[in-house]
Parts: structure tokens; sequence; C-alpha cells
């Protein structure tokens, strides 16, 4: 059977400082029968250009985009954020090309390409799962993560009160306005103590930088682990916290 010739998104934030979330996307769909590729040309999807009000610096990275990625049969991306921006925004910036329409966020693409919901996961740990807006809003996963968590054998999923409210931070929207920030950010880790989880997860490494710092300086003892991570953990290659 002819493999899916598909392509790691790796988004900026995740390669420059949650390499751990890339290896884990690229372990979990090769061992789902996925061929993986990751475009050494592919660089920022422009959001945060796009975001900030300089659409011009933003349409020469979007057609970057669709050049990086051309050829492969799907992209991945570990973020619903950077997705959206892709699937959502770049059509106005550069026109839709083959690469928009092959892009998905990671847990779409497991539900909705591969059709699976259990993927051989281990994670013993309580666990509950932050919907990040993009994801929720923008490219409507809906509760493709949590189905994909309730088949992880040894993780106790708990629900998280007021799980679709935003964790505050938007990305610039932290720097700009701050103090509503923090009081948004301080209403989430309120919700996510009361869980009594061990970890929380999300499908935004953005979110958990934001809530999990916060939960750090707070001594909560609650970390922050993407969801690529959790569904990459196996008995025989268990989720091991990273070091920074």
């Amino acid at each position: 059977m002819t493999k899916l010739r598909v392509a790691l998104f790796a988004t900026c934030l995740t390669d420059t400082l949650y390499p751990d979330t890339g290896r884990a996307v690229l372990r979990l769909l090769e061992r789902l029968g996925c061929e993986v590729d990751f475009p050494l040309e592919q660089t920022c999807c422009g959001q945060l250009h796009y975001n900030t009000g300089y659409y011009d610096h933003a349409r020469p990275l979007a057609s970057d985009y669709a050049a990086a990625f051309a050829g492969y049969d799907y992209i991945v991306a570990p973020s619903g954020s950077c997705g959206g921006m892709v699937r959502e925004i770049h059509p106005s910036l550069c026109g839709t090309t083959p690469a928009v329409e092959r892009t998905y966020e990671l847990s779409e693409f497991l539900v909705d390409v591969l059709g699976v919901t259990d993927v051989g996961a281990y994670f013993p740990h309580r666990v509950t799962y932050h919907p990040t807006c993009h994801s929720l809003r923008m490219l409507k996963v809906g509760d493709k993560p949590l189905r994909l968590l309730r088949t992880v054998r040894g993780l106790e999923l708990t629900e998280l009160p007021g799980a679709e409210q935003c964790c505050g931070f938007g990305g610039t929207f932290a720097l700009k306005n701050a103090e509503t920030s923090t009081a948004m950010l301080t209403d989430k880790m309120r919700s996510v103590q009361d869980t009594g989880a061990e970890v929380l997860t999300a499908g935004d490494n953005s979110c958990l930088m934001h809530i999990g710092g916060g939960l750090s300086r707070m001594r909560s003892g609650v970390r922050t682990v993407h969801l690529a991570e959790i569904l990459a953990s196996t008995e025989e290659e268990p989720w091991v916290p990273a070091t920074r």
C-alpha cells in the first residue's frame, strides 16, 4: 500500500522553543504509516505580521509557504493557530493554493484524513484539555482532540470548567493588553487547578506557553504537554518531561 506523503509544518514557536512537539508528531505519524518529510524551506506563516497589520510583509511569507509545501499529499501542523492562518487567511494574501487546501491541524488530520481515534498511545496521568481559540473558532476541530484523548490507555480525562474561554494570550494581544491578558490567564489557571489535573494539554504551544508560565510561577505542580506528545507516548517509548 502506498504511504501518504506528509509534510510537517513545525511552526516558528514549536521549532524554536518546543522541538519535542515536532519530534512527537513525526513519531506519531510514522507509527500510523505515513511517510513524513520536513521541508527545510519552510519559515513563518506570517500570522504575527498579519495580526499586527503588516499585510505587505505577510504576503511573501504566504507565497513562500505555498512554494515550500507544494507537491505533498498533506501538510500537518501541531497548531490550530498557524493552521488557521494558512487555511483562512493565506487565500486573501496569495490566492487558494494546493498547499492551503492540503493543510490540516494535527487532530483533524488524524480523525478526518486517517480515520483514527485510537493511535495506540499510553499516558498514565490525570489530564485536562484546553481548546485553543483558533482551533475551536477558526478551524472548528470540535471534539476531535477529546475523542483522541479518550482512547489513550492509562489517561484519566477531567473536564475543564469554562474550557472555551480564551486563555488571554492572543499573540501580541498579551503584550499590548497585558492587564486584560493577565486577568484572563488568572481565570484560566483557576479553572485548571480546580480539575486536580497533573497535566494540561492543548493543540497549540503558544497557549500552553502562556498558561504554563503562569502555572509555573504559582508553583502549581501542573505540567503543560502538547497533545502530540501525549498521542506519541507509548509503553515502549513513554513521554519524558522536557528539560528547559
